[in-house]
């Protein structure tokens, strides 16, 4: 191992001992952006800031380096920025380039600019801290309501269900029940007509109003007036019916007859 004493005397140590020496003490750069009036410098101390600015913003995109140190970067690049504009504005007073005017904008993923894009700022990891999430969230905006002609424009036949069905679909259902409904009918009074008919044999045998001799020969034996209490009125008066009267029977078969026919002209049956 070499002694320092020996490392000083290489010739590499020697060659930047002489260079130091010729270009002096080495330039700082001023605090303030004001006390500098070489454009050349101004130019030379902002492009230094813009190289520190993007290695520290480098190194923020590690999420890994901890919620301090990341918030530590965050800071020290908003004061580079800071002072960059500082150096920015200095440069314009001098005749130079306006920086600030055709600089970029920041924007996010979808095209719009970022919160905060003219103050404090966050890069990389910084941006999913808790409480700086929240700032790039933006809700969207409410559906804009509509007025009432807006409203009225919706409202026609269908909203009121007058074209229901135009679907194609109730009027074969309703088709298909009628169908069944007139078959159902026409069983049901065909098997009434089969009933009634057999009914009809039975009772439809019209009473002779004419008297036959077995009837004479009861009338020659009913009691004379002065016999019959309703000859001599003691009974009231007495009612001859000179036509005949229908039953309770020939007054039903007379109506179910009428309900037939009325069957027959509804459904068209001969």
């Amino acid at each position: 191992m070499a002694r320092n004493a020996e490392k000083a005397m290489t010739t590499l140590a020697r060659w930047r001992a002489a260079k130091e020496a010729e270009s002096g003490e080495k330039d700082r750069r001023p605090y303030l952006a004001s006390e500098c009036t070489d454009l050349s410098k101004c130019e030379k101390w902002r492009l230094e800031i813009i190289r520190e600015i993007s290695k520290k913003v480098a190194q923020i995109q590690n999420a890994g380096l901890g919620e301090f140190r990341i918030r530590d970067l965050n800071d020290e690049i908003n004061k580079l920025l800071r002072e960059k504009r500082h150096w920015e504005n200095q440069i314009s007073a001098l005749g130079g380039p306006h920086y600030r005017r055709y600089g970029p904008k920041m924007f996010d993923a979808e095209g719009r600019e970022v919160p905060g894009n003219r103050g404090y700022k966050y890069f990389g990891a910084a941006k999913d801290l808790p409480g700086v999430r929240e700032l790039f969230e933006q809700e969207p905006p409410p559906p804009p309501r509509k007025t009432r002609a807006e409203l009225m424009k919706d409202i026609d036949a269908d909203y009121y269900g007058y074209r229901d069905d135009d679907d194609g679909i109730l009027l074969p259902l309703e088709e298909k029940a009628e169908k069944l409904a007139i078959q159902r009918a026409v069983t049901e009074w065909k098997e009434k007509q089969s009933r009634g008919s057999a009914a009809l044999e039975e009772d439809d045998e019209e009473e002779d109003i004419y008297p036959t001799e077995a009837d004479v020969d009861d009338i020659s034996k009913q009691p004379s007036s002065e016999d019959d209490p309703w000859a001599m009125g003691l009974l009231g008066p007495r009612f001859t019916a000179h036509v005949p009267v229908p039953s309770q029977k020939d007054i039903e078969i007379a109506l179910l007859k009428k309900k037939k026919q009325e069957l027959l002209e509804k459904y068209g049956i001969e």
